[in-house]
């Protein structure tokens, strides 16, 4: 299988195999109307396997929604053939990534942003109106 090189987009790299169609939802690139190519299963020495997710077009990422979901991937940026990698880490705070789950909360109650405060070196998010554990993506 053939992929040609971009000269100019974004390169998602180093997903956990599985996860890339996740990270595709999430990031809502079904949205844009440039090409994506989802590559699922790549070799990788340092993962075994992974997926990768290549965007013909320079557009801007959440790379809060890459560090919930997954602070190990990678983002090239490609600019004219060069790539500048951007490492994504764990937010301390995501905003309208994931919904609270508790039905009683005042953010599905009144219309204001789903807020999640990260809570310790896990990875753990909770809500900063009701104190709800965050499902991972």
């Amino acid at each position: 299988m053939k992929i040609d090189e971009i000269e100019n987009g974004i390169v998602l790299d180093h997903i956990k195999a599985g996860n890339g169609m996740k990270v595709y939802e999430a990031l809502r690139l079904n949205k844009l109307e440039c090409q994506v190519a989802i590559i699922q299963n790549a070799k990788s020495e340092k993962q075994g396997v992974k997926d990768i997710i290549k965007i013909n077009s320079l557009i801007d990422i959440n790379l809060d929604v890459l560090g919930y979901m997954d602070s190990d991937i990678t983002v090239n940026i490609i600019q004219n053939g060069r790539a500048e990698k951007k490492a994504v880490a764990l937010p301390k705070k995501i905003v309208n990534v994931v919904k609270c789950t508790n039905p009683r909360c005042i953010s599905n109650a009144e219309d204001i942003d789903y807020e999640f405060e990260l809570t310790d070196t896990k990875g753990t998010y909770r809500c900063i109106y009701c104190e709800t554990k965050a499902n991972r993506l």
